[in-house]
């Protein structure tokens, strides 16, 4: 089953690559912005578009205050960004946001950065598919028709094309990226030029249609919220731009350095793109409507329910350059497909997040595992699986899911840079270098007033889109925080109840004639069990074997052995691919073929636990291993159980079923081997 199963993974995901090929898959500024970038690049294709919406229902008239909400979310950019450049300076180990959070303001803190994120990476994947189906599908009707299908389909395959890794699919996705930026780079400069120095009239198709506002002649409190609401709208450019911070370790030396460029650059273009798109709307006078069907009225008429509202940067594409030129066809295709690879931002932080957390044991330890290609496979997948299950839920209609949108992402920015502000106060009590002193200071002034800022931002998108379906997010961080507190306190738990103790007790110690193998992977309680036990069968030789897939724990395993003077040998096999099950399997095929009569007795400490959730966190390879090992002949599997606390729920449990009597088991009496038997009536 091994092979037939190895052959469609080889040729989906390609061959298998060693851990010292790491640094081959490392990125070079040109390819980590697409792949970091791509995000908030795209964005630009929606997020003009949320801010006119948004505008509409108090008319037209209420448009001219989109140049004022581009100028605050350009400052926002900006801010974010040179925010963000403090911190992958000051941490670049990939942490990010949740590290600078668990850093400086604790614990409970980082929790909710990471909740806030790995929800925002999810909703990142379901927006940015659900948008680039609805703008393929006003020129495919097939697609409009099955659009969770559709979107289905393409989740899929961007989950295939990260598991072949991290550079490979930025290679794929850097063509596209590029093309969209240059293609609406040559529409503004192009349209610039159309309109400033030919002066011609460039209009919109929707330019002759006017809006039945839902709200005419607002004023007052009531237009400072349609505003703000429009404002928080618009921030959705800003999605994305904590993954280069989370993401410094796939750079290339110099990380910092390099990922602080990245961000600048990410910025500039963003910035340049978003301003250009929201002038040129309002040149071309584009219009849209958050109910089109109704409130886009062409010669006073409703467009009625078979119009097809085109995104802004279709329809200023289209008075630029004119429908159906070369151009237009160009930078159509691109904004569609690098809509689908905006999605390959979250990719690429959402399983580098959960392997950083899963290391701090807040998820399960399966995602700190590499896959084959060095990517971190498991949180890939879990990242599918859970906006394939938002895209279900949803319809894979953008504008339902965008309200659940940014709500993650400012959570993340505020505690971050709140975090950058103690960070540096810290190091101001001690630094005495004036230089250093005057940097850390203009530092600590950007993260005060980043801080500010998004924190005032934060309270914006909670009290304007909260309604509208801001809750379902923070419902997902409060769901995401219990569940790896949950897993936190287990995992705590189960190491102190299995610590090795600094005695030596008798029972670990006892001299025997035992013949194993023992498989190891830490020193603790369940492994000197399963010497001991080893130890008392009285075989002719005994060693514990353990499979490297991490120098440094190895390293501490060896020093620990050596400094307790456990006096079996250990022997260490090298695991190159960080397979655990396929180097045992080989080592004692080779045993048995350097002994083909004698008898391989493998032994593997195994924990048991009383709930069933808490057998998908541990004993995972040892049941691998087990059903190896159990078709290998002359093999002999034993597992030793070490009993956790919580199995004594399980024990409690039977001892219920045992002492449970069937209803009216009192009045039929106990059922007994000697019970006679009751007439059949026969003669």
């Amino acid at each position: 089953m091994s092979k037939l199963t190895d052959v469609p993974k080889r040729i989906l995901i390609g061959r298998a690559l060693r851990s010292d090929k790491l640094g081959e898959t490392l990125l070079p500024k040109r390819i980590a912005l697409p792949v970091f970038a791509s995000d908030p690049l795209s964005s630009v294709a929606y997020a003009p578009g949320e801010v006119l919406l948004v505008l509409s229902v108090a008319g037209v008239s209420a448009y001219h205050f989109s140049p004022w909400i581009a100028v605050a979310v350009v400052v926002l950019m900006f801010t974010v960004v040179a925010s963000y450049r403090q911190n992958v300076h000051a941490y670049p180990s990939g942490g990010g946001d949740y590290e600078v959070a668990t850093t400086n303001l604790g614990p409970k803190a980082g929790l909710t950065v990471a909740s806030a994120l790995l929800v925002d990476y999810v909703l990142t994947v379901a927006v940015s598919i659900a948008s680039g189906i609805e703008n393929l599908g006003s020129a495919v009707p097939f697609v409009v028709e099955h659009k969770v299908l559709c979107a289905v389909v393409v989740i899929v395959l961007l989950t295939l094309m990260n598991l072949r890794g991290v550079k490979e699919s930025g290679k794929l996705f850097a063509i596209p990226t590029y093309v969209f930026v240059g293609g609406v780079f040559v529409m503004v400069a192009w349209g610039a030029f159309r309109g400033l120095v030919l002066d011609h009239t460039m209009k919109a198709p929707t330019a002759d249609y006017t809006i039945h506002a839902e709200h005419q002649g607002l004023a007052g409190f009531a237009l400072v919220f349609l505003l703000l609401r429009a404002f928080s709208s618009g921030c959705a450019a800003l999605t994305g731009v904590e993954a280069i911070s989370n993401g410094v370790p796939a750079f290339r030396k110099p990380k910092s350095k390099n990922a602080a460029t990245t961000l600048a650059l990410m910025g500039a273009l963003a910035v340049t793109m978003f301003c250009g798109i929201i002038a040129l709307a309002m040149v071309t006078k584009v219009r849209m409507a958050e109910n089109p069907a109704t409130d886009l009225l062409h010669n006073g008429v409703p467009v009625g329910s078979g119009y097809v509202q085109n995104p802004v940067i279709s329809q200023v594409a289209e008075a630029v350059f004119g429908k159906g030129n070369f151009l237009f066809v160009i930078l159509a295709a691109a904004t569609a497909l690098v809509l689908f690879l905006a999605a390959n931002t979250a990719y690429n932080g959402f399983p580098l997040l959960g392997s950083i957390l899963a290391q701090d044991r807040y998820l399960p330890r399966q995602l700190h595992t590499r896959g084959d290609r060095l990517a971190f496979s498991n949180g890939i997948v879990l990242l599918a699986g859970a906006a394939v299950l938002l895209v279900v839920i949803y319809g894979a209609d953008s504008t339902r899911l965008i309200q659940l949108y940014i709500v993650g992402v400012f959570v993340s920015f505020t505690l971050s840079q709140t975090g950058m502000v103690r960070h540096w106060n810290r190091h101001l009590a001690t630094e005495q270098d004036p230089a250093k002193r005057r940097h850390m200071v203009r530092s600590r002034a950007i993260n005060t007033f980043g801080a500010f800022f998004t924190g005032l931002v934060l309270v914006v998108v909670l009290a304007t889109k909260f309604t509208h379906g801001a809750w379902v997010a923070l419902l997902g961080m409060v769901i995401f925080y219990g569940t790896m507190t949950a897993i936190r306190k287990h995992y705590d738990k189960v190491a102190e109840e299995i610590a090795a103790a600094e005695e030596r007790p008798d029972e670990y110690v006892r001299p025997s004639r035992v013949h194993s193998v023992v498989l190891v992977s830490k020193l603790h309680k369940p492994t000197l069990r399963a010497l001991a036990y080893a130890k008392l069968l009285h075989t002719n030789q005994l060693e514990a074997i353990s499979v490297s897939v991490d120098a440094a724990e190895t390293k501490a395993l060896k020093d620990e052995w050596d400094r307790r003077g456990i006096d079996v040998p250990l022997k260490i096999i090298d695991s190159p691919y960080r397979e655990i099950t396929r180097p045992v399997i080989e080592y004692v095929k080779g045993l048995r073929r350097e002994s083909p009569r004698d008898a391989v007795s493998v032994y593997i400490p195994e924990y048991v636990v009383g709930h069933w959730y808490e057998h998908l966190l541990h004993n995972q390879s040892a049941l691998r291993l087990k059903g190896r090992l159990l078709f290998t002949p002359g093999v002999m599997v034993t597992s030793v159980p070490y009993q956790l606390q919580s199995s004594e729920v399980a024990k409690k449990r039977a001892r219920r079923r045992q002492e449970w009597n069937a209803p009216g088991s009192v009045r039929r009496g106990p059922v007994s081997a000697h019970r006679p038997k009751e007439p059949t009536g026969k003669g």
